[in-house]
């Protein structure tokens, strides 16, 4: 009954979220209450519980960018490099959309998607605001981008991080197993946006000649500061790439290069906070109650467990439904705590493989789901919301349909050319 009645409130929760009639921050709070006082989520351990709570791991690393990008937003950087995307691209639309997808898919595995989005959507924004055109595209073709990107390695993606652990896999596991689809997924996908935001392509040639006039350098307000900024988030860089090495949480290499770039620039602290998306912050928080719910109550391990028992011995049949099962679930149920809860299911079935390479493709095909999925709807992935916060900041609001009509488009063409790939990889 517990289990019912917890799904009940997500699914209402989540219709609430999708019609945008209640504001959703109030919506996943009011949803968390609930689950929390008719204890279906695990009381006080829901802030302490690594697989039934809250996963501070990815608030303090949203945190921690927040304040970095706040702190670099001062030196005028982002501007600089508006004036640059805009002048080479010439204003052309779907060249400066390519421009921005290729830079966001080539750092997103090894910034994670998040981190990319928080640092290209600003200076995304700023172009649109140069010429005079809807940033909403853009913005979501660099989300889907980046969500793309991100599965090409074990840092890219946070479920990554979590299969890896979970199934031993490393860094270069990733690489060689994920990349190669990633990079033809992205080549595809690159090729459908011409189709795919057709009608959202604006070319104002007034305004384009006025930014070809323009000198970037000139947007650069303290370039002391800005050297200052550089040196830090190069070491940033550093410890998220190193992080199978050196095994720091991400969101602790964020929060580490937050307080020393704080300290080394003397940023204003007021000012760098006023930067902070507090409601994407908890909007998080209380989707990761809300899922724990579900986690607890046994909504998401009953579905697994079904999953699995309807495997036999027909392992293809097996990685098909982890990799499409994934991308429906996730695009509903952020990918993290999906991942979480679904992860030991996904290691009993792989327990029963006859042979260690059936079994890797299992971990492959569900990683592959996760990742794909997380374009499904506007809260399927970290990614997603963090954008959508960021739109909004700015004035330019996407709404949960808006992106939905395009992430769904996306996810079900980048799942289908991966099972394609996980047959004639492993089972052909």
């Amino acid at each position: 009954m517990s289990a019912i009645l917890a799904l009940g409130i997500f699914v209402v929760a989540f219709v609430l979220i999708a019609t945008e009639k209640i504001n959703k921050v109030k919506v996943v709070l009011f949803a968390a209450a609930l689950m929390l006082v008719f204890q279906f989520a695990p009381g006080a351990e829901v802030f302490f519980s690594e697989h039934e709570g809250i996963d501070w791991n990815v608030i303090f690393l949203l945190f921690g960018m927040m304040i970095i990008v706040g702190i670099v937003k001062q030196t005028g950087v982002f501007d600089f490099l508006a004036i640059w995307a805009a002048k080479k691209s010439r204003g052309r639309p779907y060249r400066l959309m390519v421009m921005f997808m290729v830079i966001t898919a080539i750092a997103s595995p090894f910034l994670d998607n998040v981190t990319t989005i928080m640092l290209v959507a600003p200076v995304t924004v700023v172009v649109c605001d140069r010429l005079n055109i809807s940033a909403q595209p853009y913005l979501i073709a660099e989300v889907l981008a980046s969500n793309i990107g991100g599965a090409a390695t074990l840092i890219g993606d946070p479920p990554n991080i979590i299969i890896g652990s979970r199934a031993g896999l490393s860094f270069v596991d990733f690489l060689v197993h994920m990349a190669p689809i990633v990079v033809v997924v992205f080549v595809v996908f690159v090729l459908f946006t011409r189709v795919l935001f057709r009608k959202s392509f604006q070319y104002n040639p007034d305004r384009v000649e006025a930014i070809m006039a323009l000198k970037e350098r000139r947007a650069i307000k303290d370039p002391e500061m800005l050297r200052r900024c550089l040196a830090v988030f190069a070491l940033v860089v550093t410890g998220f790439s190193l992080h199978s090495v050196l095994h720091i949480d991400p969101s602790v290499v964020a929060l580490v290069g937050a307080g020393l770039m704080l300290v080394v620039t003397g940023a204003d602290l007021d000012e760098v906070l006023a930067e902070v998306e507090w409601p994407t912050l908890v909007f998080f928080m209380g989707l990761f109650v809300m899922v724990s719910g579900l986690v607890h109550t046994g909504v998401i391990r009953t579905v697994g467990d079904w999953a699995a028992g309807q495997v036999g011995g027909n392992y293809f049949a097996a990685a098909t439904a982890l990799l499409f099962g994934s991308a429906v679930l996730g695009a509903f149920f952020d990918n993290i705590p999906y991942v979480t809860a679904m992860a030991p299911v996904v290691e009993d079935v792989v327990a029963q493989a006859p042979d260690a390479k059936t079994g890797e493709s299992l971990w492959w095909a569900f990683a592959l789901g996760a990742d794909f999925g997380g374009n499904g709807t506007a809260v399927a992935a970290s990614a997603n919301v963090v954008a959508i916060g960021i739109a909004a900041r700015t004035g330019h609001r996407i709404s949960f349909w808006q992106f939905t009509r395009y992430g769904i488009v996306v996810t079900i063409l980048s799942t289908l050319i991966a099972w394609l790939y996980v047959w004639l990889r492993y089972f052909m």
